[in-house]
């Protein structure tokens, strides 16, 4: 065989040899290539109960995620887990709220906590809280602290943006159900809520607050002393119309409400309490207080808008709850009479009941 020949025949074989090499190549790194992808989109790879949330308190290392997952008892492989981060890139995970049911494959979970896609939730609003419990509950549902709400609250920068003084802001916390995301900051929190108030209030009663010759500060005052007097709605558009007369009319509004306000606790007020020097009490001072009492509901917000037109100057809470109310004060002298005789008549069952007496 000439040396040409034996060249060919090493050359041919070369070639096969390299031809089955590349293809072995290409199958291994298809398998291999296929066999990982199969691992991080697998559906079933981390599995959670119903409804479960996952909370974040801060960006964090994707190494810290076994360890949180771990707390809410989720089925996992820890190793296997990291890997995966590993190898799809992924290095943190965003602060937020997360909810999670039924089954995840790695790159589905690494993907939604690493872009930060937490899951909204519902913000309850109260109506006729004190600011001090406003501050409480909202703080507990989101994740600022309540110091940090206060703060934003009283932040003369922050209310000079706003536009708003501090004793009015409060009156505009509308109560409601609102979807929020839990890492909302305290300003986000507060400017959302505005615009809310804003599109629900503002805007849509605008022309009747030019009627009535009132700001919207005014209204909303009115609206939080209707909302602390009126435990039955229906008597709300009466009870606005009875302190809209006193106003007119260049009465002080002698408002409980604002009394209990100044003292800062609700009970059954005694005569001294009326003497409290407060700009709140309107047993003291002429017209509206400086601000609202409280954060008045929509339909307190109505009654403020939308009195009843009547002659009533008096009114008195009766034992079921209602106000039985007055045109003159000899008619309400005499349903104060009738209040204070069932009272006397209660406390003296409740003492004959303690004694044995009767059942």
């Amino acid at each position: 065989m000439s040396l040409r020949n034996v060249f060919n025949s090493a050359w041919v074989f070369s070639a096969k040899e390299l031809l089955v090499g590349i293809v072995i190549f290409i199958l291994t790194f298809s398998l291999v290539y296929l066999s990982r992808d199969y691992r991080v989109s697998k559906e079933n790879s981390v599995i959670f109960a119903e409804n479960q949330v996952l909370f974040i308190q801060n960006r964090s290392s994707v190494q810290e995620l076994p360890q949180l997952l771990a707390a809410l008892d989720v089925q996992l492989e820890e190793d296997e887990l990291l890997w995966a981060a590993e190898i799809l890139r992924w290095r943190t995970i965003r602060e937020g709220r997360y909810v999670f049911s039924g089954s995840y494959s790695y790159d589905a979970l690494l993907s939604k906590l690493s872009r930060g896609e937490q899951t909204e939730m519902n913000v309850v609003i109260a109506p006729g809280l004190w600011e001090e419990v406003f501050i409480s509950r909202i703080s507990s549902q989101l994740r600022f602290s309540e110091d940090e709400l206060r703060a934003a609250m009283n932040d003369s920068l922050f209310l000079a943006d706003l536009d708003l003084r501090r004793e009015h802001i409060f009156g505009r916390m509308l109560p409601n159900t609102y979807r929020m995301f839990w890492t909302t900051s305290p300003e986000q929190f507060i400017r959302r809520m505005l615009r809310e108030f804003d599109r629900a209030v503002t805007q849509p009663y605008a022309s009747r607050m030019t009627e009535m010759r009132r700001s919207v500060d005014e209204i909303v005052t009115m609206a939080s002393i209707i909302e602390w007097e009126a435990s039955i709605a229906s008597e709300k558009p009466t009870i606005s119309g009875l302190y809209w007369n006193r106003i007119n009319r260049r009465w002080r509004m002698q408002a409980d409400p604002t009394v209990n306000f100044a003292l800062g606790e609700r009970r059954r007020l005694v005569f001294a309490d009326y003497n409290v020097d407060h700009p709140y009490n309107t047993y003291r001072i002429w017209g509206l207080p400086p601000g609202p009492i409280t954060n008045p509901s929509i339909t307190s917000i109505r009654a403020a808008l939308y009195p009843e037109s009547h002659n009533y100057m008096y009114m008195v809470a009766t034992p079921q709850g209602h106000h039985a109310f007055s045109r003159t004060y000899e008619e309400h002298r005499q349903r104060s009479r009738e209040w204070t005789n069932w009272l006397r008549e209660q406390r003296r069952i409740g003492r004959m009941r303690e004694q044995g007496l009767i059942d």
